[in-house]
């Protein structure tokens, strides 16, 4: 009966696979949705303030600097999920 739940190499690659795609994909999807935050907030700001331009620029390419490490997190998170199931 044990052999039965036993992992195959073909089951293995599929939950890496599996563990890489979710790791991409969620954080793909996290920084788009925040990429858009932060430039549409800044569209609001300048139309509300145009003088603040300046000012609020530094802040906005922060905020994207931020948000697209959140892709970087997923591709680190992504490979070791593909590399440590075994």
């Amino acid at each position: 009966m044990l052999h039965v739940l036993a992992a195959t190499s073909s089951t293995i690659k599929a939950a890496q696979a599996l563990g890489f795609g979710l790791g991409m994909g969620l954080g793909s999807l996290g920084a788009g949705i925040g990429i858009g935050t932060v430039f549409g907030s800044m569209i609001q700001s300048v139309a509300r303030q145009p003088e603040l331009r300046g000012e609020l620029q530094g802040i906005m390419w922060l905020g994207f600097a931020l948000t697209e490490a959140v892709v970087f997190y997923g591709l680190v998170g992504g490979f070791l999920g593909f590399v440590l199931v075994k």
